[in-house]
């Protein structure tokens, strides 16, 4: 149904499903939800409370695409596990540099 990530027209839009207080930040893979949409796992160290999972899963996507802080919006799910993120660019840039980034695990260019 729905893909991991689409084009918006102020960048490109991700969705993710974090699990919280984990041992490490790390990506786990893609999973297919209920609905059939795909979703980037992410785990977190941080847990769930006064935003605290968010501005990691925020700190985290910051670094590993190496981009500012600033050019990341939590678009939807604030307080649940699956997220829509907002990543602020050209798209088809920010595409090859999740690319860059997930290599193996996204296995359709």
């Amino acid at each position: 149904m729905g893909e991991l990530f689409e084009p918006h027209k102020k960048g490109l839009m991700i969705r993710v499903r974090i699990s919280p207080n984990s041992s490490s930040c790390a990506v786990n893979g893609v999973m297919d939800s209920a609905d059939g949409s795909k979703l980037l796992k992410i785990s977190l160290k941080s847990v769930p409370e006064k935003g605290k999972a968010n501005k990691e899963l925020i700190d985290f996507l910051a670094q590993k695409m190496r981009i500012p802080k600033i050019d990341i919006e939590l678009v939807s799910g604030e307080t649940q596990r699956v997220k829509k993120i907002l990543l602020y660019g050209d798209a088809k840039a920010l595409k090859v540099q999740l690319f860059n980034w997930l290599g193996d695990m996204l296995d359709d260019r």
